[in-house]
């Protein structure tokens, strides 16, 4: 029988101030083997009782896993659990992406928001067909020279893609590893980070490790003040009501609501001046989401 929220709360806090205790306090050896093994317990031992399930932890189809990836990048899980299983049934395979045209694959992503992702994985699957002969490639380095895809991202395809060992920070690991070994500091470097994530990671199962890394730091936000605000590279999201990023999203759905529609006929939708859409047209030209055909706008 699972302990209410208080009781597990209570007791969580108490293993991670002896875990501090033990390993962290003054200059003893936080990545020794009995701090890693005692590390590793805690992690595990939270996961196995309250493991969350999402469709991509369900499959070992390395396009299937990179779509989730990109999805994650700047998506919350809840949302990307929604349009995940509706993107990859409508692509189902590398080639299905790259075969389809753009307006096709932008409509499916609505609701995802940060478009150029879509567009990024469409030029992303056409790579990977032409040059790979449709098979993600299962190294970091050649990952990352693929479209939309940093080093983080390509570490994290390969260790749920392909359960290789390669260390990698996303927002939830950072959570865990500045609550545990960073108690007390602010400003926490990646670079601080990093030999703490190379020295826990198991090299059995990678796969299950970040996973199990993933849900502890989300169950942390809930508990504790975000402990992600005591990092160096932390950046407050700005509001989305009224911003530019969605102006960016009214102006695409509106092109693929109604291809060709006019400059004046967006400005009247959006209920801004024609002179304040005119830029966020051009850089969404100039990304590739949309073109110009005539006097109106297309994808």
């Amino acid at each position: 029988m699972k302990q209410s929220r208080d009781s597990g709360t209570d007791r969580d806090d108490a293993v991670v101030r002896d875990f501090r205790g033990r390993y962290v306090a003054g200059k003893r050896n936080r990545t020794g083997t009995a701090a890693v093994r005692r590390f590793r317990s805690i992690i595990y031992g939270h996961y196995r009782e309250f493991k969350r399930d999402f469709p991509w932890r369900r499959t070992a189809d390395p396009y299937h896993i990179l779509v989730s990836e990109v999805m994650l990048q700047q998506t919350q899980t809840g949302r990307v659990a929604q349009k995940y299983p509706e993107f990859v049934s409508a692509f189902p395979t590398v080639e299905a992406l790259a075969e389809a045209p753009l307006y096709r694959v932008l409509g499916v992503w609505q609701g995802m928001g940060y478009n150029r992702r879509a567009r990024y994985l469409h030029e992303l699957t056409k790579r990977v067909v032409s040059e790979h002969g449709g098979s993600i490639p299962d190294t970091p380095e050649e990952l990352a020279l693929l479209p939309g895809i940093g080093s983080a991202t390509a570490a994290s395809i390969c260790a749920f893609a392909f359960n290789r060992p390669v260390a990698f920070i996303e927002t939830n690991i950072r959570s865990v590893f500045i609550h545990f070994f960073f108690p007390d500091r602010k400003k926490v470097s990646d670079r601080d980070i990093l030999p703490l994530v190379e020295a826990s990671l198991d090299g059995e199962e990678p796969r299950l490790w970040y996973s199990a890394l993933m849900d502890y730091g989300a169950m942390l936000k809930k508990r504790h003040p975000n402990p992600s605000r005591k990092s160096a590279h932390h950046q407050k999201q700005a509001p989305f009501e009224g911003s530019r990023r969605q102006l960016r999203g009214l102006v695409l759905r509106t092109v693929l609501a109604g291809p060709g529609v006019t400059l004046r006929r967006l400005a009247l939708r959006a209920g801004v001046p024609a002179d304040e859409l005119y830029p966020i047209i051009e850089e969404l030209i100039k990304e590739g989401l949309i073109r110009r055909k005539g006097r109106g706008l297309v994808i």
